[in-house]
């Protein structure tokens, strides 16, 4: 027999209540928080109403929206300013002087207020990871706005003392979902104004919220601007009850869809392996000169070598070589879906029409068709009862456009990752290999990009290897709050402390190990999010940049340096946090009276020299 624990109260019958109506009538549960903070499920009358009627019931003004319990105090914190600074850290840094790259470390919300002035309209791709919400994992979000009684969140341990927010989200919160919205929805908006017209967001999300974070995002950033749901196969388990659900997606969307039509923009990715095909194509030439039915045999043989599940092996879809490298000769030459035009064209031997595609032709003018037969990409059969057919070149193609669908195992990426850092010392990094070819497919070589879920810092691994590989100047900037690493966990068992110590030491080993790129675009500036450097709030940067800090020594808080009140002006004027920064030796004291003194000297020995008769 076992002794149920004694109730301190009566049973709270508004709450079983709920529960039977949620089990009959699940569409009227909501969340909200009763008078004590207390988050908890409550019933919406309205729809409820509805449920039990049978018709049409009067109710508030509808709209197609995402809406939840805290909403407004949300997207109030976006626009709520901060009294913050960012202060560098030499120490944790990687050639602090001269890198293009930033690593801050403290709350993104913060952070992407602070980056405003100085980031606006700059960046052009922002991906995060955020926390899932799966109910399991936790996550950190010190936002001090979430609505609540604080004497209530302090007794629950839910805030720190000094009132920030730190807890989980577990599933048993009344407030599951609504926590999570209103921790993702002020840096949505904060993240859209550092976008380049023509820049991008990526966000990976599973299925806990990504219904929730897609009408988010299109509210945000506005759903014509929807360009792309990635799905990515990571795993599979056999332990699933139901379904093995071992899928994630990237939400893709474009800060505006119009800028990148209007620029003709076409996104285009290169053929994996095509940088190896070009160089047995090299290899194969030398050796057998024009002899191109030799070359052509050794490319069959080469491009059949791969596995068939390897993406190279699609290379050999380009049987033919020639002069200009393997093509091939199949394309289609009708018009897509139809109502094509319809000229004639003869057969270069037998001088006789050829036969017209039923759907016309492709190319939309005579004229056109002959430059393409001139340029060499039309090849006609052996009379005219045949079509001429479009080629392809491998080596002339401007690529391929990103499919939807993708496969990286995740346990690819936690073996690379182990075997980097010599442990597991974070679970489930990101493939930074996957991030790269995103990275690689939406940005140019001098875009900068922004992660403020930075985490183990895949993004800074991708950034940094693409820089080494491809020559580019690609920047990054990598947000990750100070959040502890698990008590007995491997990671403390290495010595880490927190979530951001483990990716700068990441970052640290692959510039260590890998990049080659110039140190540039190779290093990394780290900053922490604090409290502003002055004790007078309402000092200026342009006080600071008038010759005046002797005279207000007194408003800089004790323990701040030079390079902190650096950084507060750079913030202040809205400069680039990654300028170049060179330290020269100032005069002495003595030496700068006498150059400011010099003028009255000279004016004393010309006096003298007169009262002498000499000029």
């Amino acid at each position: 027999m076992t002794i149920e624990k004694l109730r301190m109260t009566s049973p709270d019958l508004t709450h079983a209540n709920i529960e039977k109506l949620a089990e009959l009538f699940p569409t009227v549960v909501t969340e909200s928080v009763d008078e004590s903070g207390t988050p908890r499920r409550s019933i919406d009358f309205d729809l409820l109403r509805q449920e039990l009627a049978d018709h049409i019931v009067e109710g508030p003004q509808e709209r197609y929206q995402l809406d939840w319990p805290g909403k407004r105090a949300a997207a109030f914190a976006a626009n709520a300013p901060i009294a913050k600074t960012l202060r560098p850290v030499r120490e944790e840094s990687v050639d602090f002087d001269t890198t293009k790259n930033l690593f801050i470390e403290g709350d993104n919300l913060d952070a992407l207020k602070l980056l405003q002035e100085s980031y606006l309209g700059k960046v052009k791709l922002v991906y995060i990871d955020p926390p899932y919400n799966t109910g399991n994992d936790d996550f950190v979000y010190p936002d001090d706005y979430s609505e609540g009684s604080a004497e209530h969140l302090v007794r629950s341990g839910q805030v720190n003392d000094a009132g920030e927010r730190l807890r989980s989200n577990p599933d048993s919160n009344g407030r599951f979902h609504s926590d999570w919205l209103d921790m993702i929805y002020p840096r949505l908006k904060l993240a859209k104004s550092l976008l380049t017209q023509d820049g991008y967001i990526v966000v990976s999300i599973d299925d806990a919220e990504f219904s929730a974070l897609e009408l988010l995002l299109d509210e945000v950033f506005g759903a014509s601007n929807k360009l792309a749901v990635l799905v990515w196969d990571r795993n599979r388990k056999n332990d699933a009850r139901f379904f093995s659900v071992g899928h994630e997606y990237m939400l893709v969307y474009a800060r505006d869809k119009t800028v990148l039509t209007e620029r003709g923009t076409r996104l285009r990715e290169p053929q994996t392996g095509i940088a190896e095909a070009r160089e047995f194509i090299a290899d194969a030439t030398t050796r057998n000169g024009d002899d191109w039915d030799t070359t052509q045999a050794e490319w069959r043989k080469w491009a059949s070598s791969f596995d068939h599940d390897d993406p190279r092996r699609k290379l050999g879809r380009y049987s033919k070589v020639g002069s200009r490298g393997p093509y091939r000769d199949d394309g289609n030459i009708s018009w897509p879906g139809g109502g094509g035009p319809r000229y004639e064209v003869l057969h270069p031997t037998t001088g006789l029409p050829t036969k017209i595609p039923s759907r016309g032709w492709v190319f939309s003018t005579k004229e056109r068709f002959d430059e393409a037969v001139i340029e060499g990409r039309v090849v006609f059969g052996a009379d005219e009862t045949t079509q001429p057919r479009i080629i392809s070149y491998l080596f002339e193609s401007e690529g391929l456009v990103m499919g939807s669908v993708h496969y990286s195992y995740a346990q690819t990426a936690a073996v690379d990752f182990m075997n980097l850092m010599g442990g597991k010392v974070f679970d489930n990094p990101k493939s930074w290999k996957d991030l790269r070819r995103i990275i690689e497919y939406l940005t140019d070589t001098n875009d900068i990009i922004v992660d403020f879920f930075a985490g183990s810092g895949s993004v800074g691994h991708a950034v940094l290897d693409l820089n080494a590989t491809t020559s580019s100047e690609r920047r990054f900037i990598l947000v990750q709050v100070a959040e502890p690493v698990p008590e007995k966990s491997v990671a403390e068992a290495h010595g880490y402390a927190t979530i951001s110590a483990i990716a700068r030491d990441r970052l640290r080993r692959v510039i260590d190990a890998e990049v080659q790129a110039s140190e540039i675009y190779a290093g990394f500036r780290m900053l922490r999010v604090d409290t502003t450097n002055m004790a007078d709030t309402s000092t200026t940067a342009e006080a600071l940049g008038q010759g005046e800090l002797a005279g207000m020594i007194d408003s800089v808080k004790p323990g701040r340096t030079d390079d902190d009140l650096l950084f507060q002006v750079l913030l202040d004027w809205g400069l680039d946090l990654s300028l170049p920064i060179q330290r020269e030796p100032l005069k002495r004291e003595r030496e700068r009276e006498r150059e400011r003194d010099l003028p009255r000297r000279r004016r004393r020995t010309r006096r003298v020299l007169q009262r002498g008769g000499v000029r």
